[in-house]
Formats: structure tokens, C-alpha cells, sequence
């Protein structure tokens, strides 16, 4: 009976053995929470933490690390713009479902030096993976363009960014690397994730919260603006209105 579980017994422990050696990530931010205030003009996040054993000790080999910091997610139409007759007027337009707000990524060295196309397009590593999922039927060559173009413009508005190089890993223990939020940063609940890789694998993953959020006026005429759409609609042309007279008023005195 013995020697019938004997090779059952034996890939048992091989494989107690084989998750054993797989590290712990122990992450942390630098802050929590991103308060918006006027005069906002972005802020720094360090994402740092700990490569553990799962007795606690200092990692046996050296990790590849890869953080992805991630805003909420939103559907988002994405218009292309053609000049007719000298006037620029709305063309060809496709709709994302699921298009994150902001998105970041720091790396020890290049994601298509640490895992193969699969195993980035699986965790959305890299711009190039990021699952957009566009709404409707579409020719791929068409859809591709429109996604190229949507990360382009994230981009310039800098929400979206690459960073290879950008994670430093300190005695096989303590890793760390910095991410800018810009001024422009949507509101809502971010997350950070965290991704050790040896020899293409992801071998241990964890992740982390960062809250983003308004406070004072801002809050206030955000959340005006959300609750009473109509009136804040109204109130904004009436002080335009009111602000025009003014300056002309002003301008004829002088």
C-alpha cells in the first residue's frame, strides 16, 4: 500500500516544497490617502516594502519587481477630430467600457526582459496590455488605432506612465520606487499592485489602497455639480453672464 502512494506522497511534498520557496511581498505607501485642496499641483507617492520568506527572513535570489498603481476604472467615448472645410468637426468615435482613469507602472528593468507577452497581457503590465474593452463590433486595425490614440492622450495629460527602471531593490529585501500624481489626478479609490517575477513567473503579488479625494470648495462644487446637474448648469452660465458685464462695465470706466 505503501509503495502504491509512494510517488503521490513524493509530488506532494515536492510541491509543499516548491510553494515554501516562494517569497511574501510586504507592501506599503507613503500615504494613503491624496487630500485635492486649491493649489493642488500633484504630489510624490513612494511605494516601498519587504521580499520575505515565508519565515520572514531575507529573500534567497533576486526578484524582478513590478508595481502597477491603477485608478477606477470608467466608460469613456473617444471622438477623433477632422478638419472640414477649414473647421474642425467631430468624426469617427468608439466607446471604452472599461478605461482606467489613471494608470502607472514602475519596474526593476524592461517588462519584455522580465515576462513574455502572455504573462503581460494576463496582469496588464505595460501600456501596450491595458484591457480597454471597446464597446460595439469594430475592424481590429481600427479599434488598435483608437486605443493608441486614448493612451497618447493620457499620456500628455500625464495619467498615464511608464517608469522601466524605476523600482530599486536594496540587499534582495527592501524595494522601493516612486510615483508622481499630477495636478489633473481623477477622484477616487487607487490600487496598488505589487508583482515579485522570477524566470518569467509571477511568484507572489499584493496590493494596497490609495484614496484620492476633494476637500473644501472643491468637494463642495463637486459635489453641487453631481446631485444638481441642472442648477449647477444654470448658476454657471448666470455668474459667466454676470462676470462678462462686470469686466465690460470695468473697461468702460477706464
Amino acid at each position: 500500500m505503501s509503495r502504491r502512494f509512494a510517488p503521490v506522497l513524493a509530488l506532494f511534498a515536492l510541491v509543499l516544497l516548491t510553494g515554501a520557496r516562494d517569497p511574501i511581498l510586504v507592501p506599503e505607501i507613503s500615504q494613503h490617502e491624496v487630500d485635492l485642496q486649491q493649489g493642488f499641483t500633484g504630489t510624490d507617492l513612494l511605494l516601498f516594502g519587504a521580499i520575505l520568506t515565508p519565515e520572514g527572513s531575507r529573500a534567497a535570489q533576486d526578484y524582478d519587481i513590478v508595481i502597477v498603481l491603477k485608478g477606477p476604472t470608467q466608460s469613456i467615448v473617444l471622438r477623433e477630430k477632422q478638419k472640414v472645410a477649414g473647421i474642425w468637426i467631430n468624426a469617427a468615435s468608439t466607446e471604452f467600457r472599461s478605461a482606467p482613469s489613471y494608470y502607472a507602472i514602475a519596474s526593476t528593468r524592461p517588462i519584455s526582459e522580465i515576462v513574455d507577452d502572455k504573462t503581460a497581457a494576463i496582469y496588464e503590465l505595460g501600456l501596450k496590455w491595458l484591457q480597454l474593452s471597446p464597446i460595439g463590433a469594430f475592424d481590429p486595425a481600427e479599434q488598435a488605432r483608437f486605443a493608441d490614440g486614448l493612451v497618447d492622450l493620457n499620456r500628455r495629460h500625464g495619467l498615464y506612465r511608464e517608469d522601466e527602471g524605476g523600482v530599486t531593490v536594496s540587499e534582495q529585501v527592501l524595494y522601493q520606487a516612486h510615483i508622481g500624481l499630477p495636478s489633473s489626478v481623477p477622484t477616487g479609490t487607487y490600487t496598488a499592485e505589487t508583482f515579485a517575477i522570477s524566470q518569467g513567473r509571477v511568484v507572489a503579488s499584493a496590493s494596497s489602497q490609495v484614496e484620492v479625494r476633494k476637500l473644501g470648495l472643491e468637494r463642495a462644487v463637486a459635489h453641487f455639480s453631481n446631485d444638481y446637474g441642472f442648477a449647477y448648469g444654470v448658476l454657471a452660465v448666470f455668474i459667466s453672464v454676470a462676470m462678462g458685464w462686470l469686466a465690460g462695465r470695468l473697461f468702460a470706466l477706464v
